[in-house]
């Protein structure tokens, strides 16, 4: 396999359920026709919930990621890697353009997808923001799972949101979402999204979205069993804020709670990379993305996928950027 870093082009599934693309368009120096494309899936080797192939990244060989990293997993994540995950990549990296408030909804932990639906990982996500704005995550007070399916099934969406925190982000904040936690993204946001390689969302609220709730929000199980995915433990405003990293310098921008999970690293000026799987998000300047077996001329909006066998991997003094990356081996 070519062990350089490789640029990704986007890979925006179309026709989803909330508005925006216009800002992975302008981020990316693309033209927007006004379609529902508010995500690009950066590095994916997971699809669509219930697709077969929609949302896999698709490599300049015509191969898609999946199966080249299952040709060749060591090449692709590492010898250490692949000894403890074995050929999984363990992420998904996303932009997200919130072209208006995503609707109240949480995803299923580990344990609950694997008894229930036969998958691998949860979805514990991260996002980092590019653009604030507000997101609406966890209950303020203890909430029964009888009010909790009142809520859904009257689509008391005032309700919902009353009952959640409301908090303000930044560009350059960060905010860790644990799987089971409610949570809704605000209009107007755009960021980078980390999370395990699932795409296993529960509704709660669906009223004004293209979606039909009943039929789709329940990943299959019927709300009976889907709901009990839910974390229904209330948060103080100060365990809310311990979710959030607020925008620093350079380094980890997640909490520690994140490290089992994936890892994301903001770096800025000359930075050498240690060897391993990433996903490389340059998010201002321009300059040379270089490795022993080549380099690539980047800049702001450009995505990089960088194979492990590529060794270390030098962003020089021109460059800032987020670089995402499975957990530690």
């Amino acid at each position: 396999m070519a062990v350089t870093p490789l640029p990704l082009p986007a890979n925006q599934p179309a026709d989803r359920f909330y508005a925006g693309g216009g800002r992975i368009a302008e981020f990316r120096r693309q033209v927007w026709d006004g379609s529902r494309v508010p995500e690009d899936w950066v590095g994916s080797t997971t699809t669509l919930f219930g697709e077969g192939a929609l949302g896999l990244t698709v490599l300049d060989d015509g191969r898609t990621l999946r199966d080249a990293v299952g040709a060749d997993p060591r090449a692709w994540l590492g010898e250490a890697h692949v000894a403890r995950f074995g050929a999984d990549t363990r992420l998904l990296t996303k932009l997200l353009d919130a072209g208006q408030r995503l609707p109240v909804h949480l995803h299923p932990d580990g344990a609950f997808a694997a008894e229930h639906l036969g998958c691998a990982h949860g979805k514990t996500e991260a996002w980092v923001f590019l653009r604030g704005g507000e997101v609406h995550l966890g209950w303020r007070a203890e909430l029964s799972a009888d009010r909790l399916r009142r809520l859904v099934d009257d689509q008391d969406v005032d309700g919902l949101l009353a009952a959640m925190h409301r908090v303000e982000v930044a560009p350059g904040d960060a905010v860790f979402v644990p799987a089971g936690m409610p949570h809704a993204i605000g209009a107007g946001t755009f960021l980078v999204e980390v999370q395990e390689p699932e795409d296993l969302s529960i509704l709660l609220e669906w009223r004004d979205f293209a979606l039909d709730g009943p039929r789709d929000g329940h990943l299959g199980l019927g709300f009976d069993r889907a709901l009990q995915a839910t974390d229904l433990a209330p948060r103080t405003a100060d365990q809310v804020e311990a979710l959030v990293v607020r925008a620093g310098a350079t380094g980890p921008v997640l909490p520690a709670a994140a490290d089992s999970f994936f890892r994301v690293d903001r770096v800025a000026g000359r930075t050498e990379l240690a060897a391993g799987f990433a996903v490389v998000v340059v998010t201002d300047g321009a300059g040379v993305l270089s490795s022993g077996a080549g380099s690539l001329q980047v800049e702001v909006g450009d995505t990089v996928l960088v194979p492990a066998a590529a060794g270390a991997t030098v962003l020089d003094s021109g460059l800032t950027a987020l670089v995402c990356r499975p957990p530690a081996p």
